[in-house]
């Protein structure tokens, strides 16, 4: 008998998606912009914080480039960036001439640490080069260290770009990710906690943070009857017909949240007493969406014996994020490290943590993890 795959993380619907698409294809609102941009920043913006001010554009990747040209990042300029991340949260800095400086992560979060960030700023101010912002990551829905990152950014005046693309439904001391540095990212991919297909959208506080986002994601067109252009823009709005399946994916992210971390307390009071394995579990009032559940092994071995237990099972894993100062392309660029990041890569493990997962799909993960253990 032929087994079902088992996704690292897959799209769920929750069934409404189709009506509010219906919507734009009857009212022929299937061009850029519509209602359903409208309401899907709407809903954003009241589930996150009522003061944010939403832009959905079309992916995470574009909010972060475009959060970095609003506070001025170009040619020359050095960027401070978690080294513990999809690539998404480093590439943008070099569309725009700038280079990335890496930073390792801390143990309790897995994300930026806090003294090498200090570190790495005041090496890089006294080299003649303050970096122009700092990107930090909630990763695998893990807040960061955000009261310590955010009194460093206002101690050297370097705006934060927080990237919660990882992180819809994340809080931090009962406060939802997403409102705490000077601009916030999301992200809608296919494999994230809710989707829109592709998409993905720039947050502030400032409105006319938003409205120069939307200006710059719609070809930077000037106020005028003709077609004038005074700056560069780019083609990064979302669609309407997308932003409908982002309107009926809101609707159901609390139960999309709950799921998830299911699955994590499942994982752990399965898995969590077996030697070799160990989880990340949350500080005080931090509270993880838990996006993906990891799992930290004792050694490259162990791990790799694990993800090619699953792969024969046709279950899907992954291990963490290479560190992107580990990476071919980001090689020659500073970094301040000191191996958390590497360890972490070297022994982890993402397990399957769709919120559309069954307990049978559960229990066979587990107990081909189990069985792998004993062997």
């Amino acid at each position: 008998m032929t087994k079902t795959r088992i996704w690292l993380s897959s799209p769920h619907m929750g069934g409404t998606e189709e009506r509010y698409v219906k919507e734009a294809f009857d009212t022929n609102w299937v061009a850029p912009l519509g209602p359903n941009v409208t309401s899907f920043e709407k809903s954003l913006e009241d589930y996150i914080d009522g003061n944010l001010h939403v832009a959905a554009l079309s992916s995470g990747t574009a909010a972060i480039h475009l959060a970095l040209e609003i506070l001025g990042v170009s040619h020359g300029d050095e960027v401070i960036c978690q080294s513990m991340t999809f690539s998404a949260s480093a590439n943008p800095i070099t569309y725009l001439g700038a280079t990335p400086v890496f930073v390792d992560s801390e143990k309790v979060t897995w994300n930026i640490s806090p003294e090498l960030l200090e570190k790495a700023i005041l090496n890089r101010i006294s080299a003649g080069k303050k970096p122009k912002a700092i990107v930090a990551v909630h990763l695998y829905g893990m807040p960061y260290q955000i009261e310590e990152v955010a009194e460093i950014s206002c101690k050297y005046d370097i705006p934060v770009i927080e990237d919660s693309a990882e992180a819809l439904g994340s809080t931090y001391y009962g406060k939802k990710c997403g409102q705490f540095g000077n601009i916030g990212i999301l992200s809608f991919n296919g494999n994230k906690i809710i989707t829109t297909s592709g998409g993905g959208a720039l947050l502030a506080k400032d409105p006319v943070i938003k409205q120069r986002a939307i200006f710059l994601a719609t070809q930077a067109r000037d106020d005028a009857p003709h077609y004038q252009h005074s700056s560069i823009g780019y083609n990064y709005r979302m669609s309407n017909v997308l932003a409908g399946i982002g309107r009926g994916q809101m609707e159901v992210i609390d139960d999309r949240v709950a799921a998830r971390r299911a699955n994590y307390n499942y994982y752990k009071a399965h898995l969590g007493n077996l030697k070799g394995i160990t989880f990340l579990d949350e500080p005080a009032r931090f509270h993880s969406n838990r996006w993906l559940t990891c799992i930290l092994t004792d050694a490259f071995e162990t791990r790799e014996k694990l993800r090619m237990a699953l792969a024969e099972e046709d279950i899907e894993s992954r291990p963490l994020w290479k560190p992107m100062h580990m990476q071919p392309v980001f090689e020659k660029c500073p970094n301040f490290v000191d191996g958390t990041a590497e360890d972490l890569f070297v022994r982890g493990l993402c397990l399957p943590s769709g919120s559309n997962l069954l307990e049978e799909d559960l229990e066979r993960t587990v107990f081909t993890l189990t069985k792998a253990l004993q062997q």
